[in-house]
């Protein structure tokens, strides 16, 4: 999909992927590990900023990052009093840094979004969001029911070579998950080289 084709999702409010809140293998991350430290987090592809608000209420200063201007528009107003919390319209893979450097990137089947021939792109932009010993937290969709995408399907294999290169893996698990999803993601814990 084109960024175009995001934006005109937001528009018209067609966004089957929008589950009205945050991923529970976040909510469950945050739980378990209340003593992470509360350097600045990036949420790229934050979309309605489900996830970007489960940061700032676990007390870190966040980043929502779109592509789409309506998104970030929506993004802002469902936010509303939550404090230490931003958001930004820019391209993930493009843009430089809204803020330099990032303690943790989040992100929510934001790869399996992406045109495979531009996954190469997403693992080299990444590091240049992140402070040294920076940590990327993902959850990605595997096994989407429709391979021609988006989502497109990937595989742990092709995560674990593909971020390997940049990263030191701290963990992987199967997350807990919207019931539509059961099975079908994958959480990644990710330090900095």
């Amino acid at each position: 999909m084109s960024e175009r084709d995001w934006e005109s999702h937001y528009r018209d409010r067609d966004m089957p992927w929008n589950h009205g809140g945050p991923a529970p293998g976040l909510v469950d991350f945050l739980a378990a590990n209340p003593g992470l430290d509360r350097r600045p987090v990036l949420v790229p592809g934050c979309g309605l900023g489900n996830d970007a608000m489960a940061w700032a209420r676990a007390g870190f200063p966040t980043t929502g990052l779109d592509l789409a201007p309506t998104a970030v528009m929506l993004a802002r107003a469902a936010a509303g009093g939550v404090t230490g919390l931003s958001f930004e319209v820019g391209n993930f893979l493009e843009c430089p840094p809204v803020q330099q450097p990032f303690g943790w990137v989040f992100e929510h089947t934001l790869y399996c979004a992406i045109d495979p021939g531009r996954r190469a792109a997403y693992a080299d932009a990444l590091p240049q969001w992140l402070a040294p010993g920076g940590q990327f937290v993902a959850i990605h969709y595997l096994n989407p029911a429709a391979p021609e995408g988006p989502p497109f399907p990937c595989s742990r294999e092709e995560i674990l070579s593909r971020f390997g290169r940049h990263f030191e893996l701290v963990a992987d698990w199967q997350p807990r998950s919207w019931e539509s999803r059961v099975g079908r993601e994958w959480m990644f814990w990710w330090r900095l080289r």
